[in-house]
């Protein structure tokens, strides 16, 4: 009987050294562009910049369709240069609350960086902003769709 302690010391000494072992990357925080913002419709709202430029390097842009989330609405505009995805901003991100705003705040830088990695929509979600992800990848993917790229 003398052992139980011995082992809750140590199993919370292991849980102790796993949680300060832990290392995340960085935030990132990458701020909306100011301006103003389009009304939100589910409908692919895709503008293509120099779309009639063919070529491999050719620069075009495009945004997705504004989705609607858990927490507010947002849109992702995309950059390709040729076949390589350059660029990726939230023109239009409106949110009800602070939190929200903070939380979608790092959630985008890290998306952001997941889709510059990755170079397609295809990416893992934010851990805490599920519903920001997956509007995110939405939007992104509607805008790849109507450049016709990955």
């Amino acid at each position: 009987m003398k052992r139980a302690p011995l082992l809750v010391l140590a199993g919370t000494a292991a849980g102790f050294i796993g949680v300060l072992s832990f290392h995340t990357r960085p935030a990132t925080l990458t701020l909306p562009a100011a301006g103003p913002s389009p009304s939100p419709s589910r409908t692919p709202a895709a503008t293509a910049g120099n779309r009639g430029v063919a070529g491999p390097g050719a620069v075009r842009s495009a945004t997705g369709a504004a989705e609607q989330f858990g927490y507010g609405v947002l849109d992702v505009k995309v950059t390709v240069s040729g076949t390589r995805i350059t660029d990726v901003s939230v023109p239009t991100l409106e949110v009800a609350e602070f939190t929200s705003q903070q939380i979608c705040d790092q959630a985008i830088g890290l998306l952001r960086s997941e889709v510059l990695t990755a170079q397609s929509a295809r990416i893992d979600a934010v851990s805490g902003a599920t519903y920001t992800s997956e509007a995110y990848a939405a939007s992104l993917q509607a805008a790849l769709d109507a450049l016709h790229a990955k």
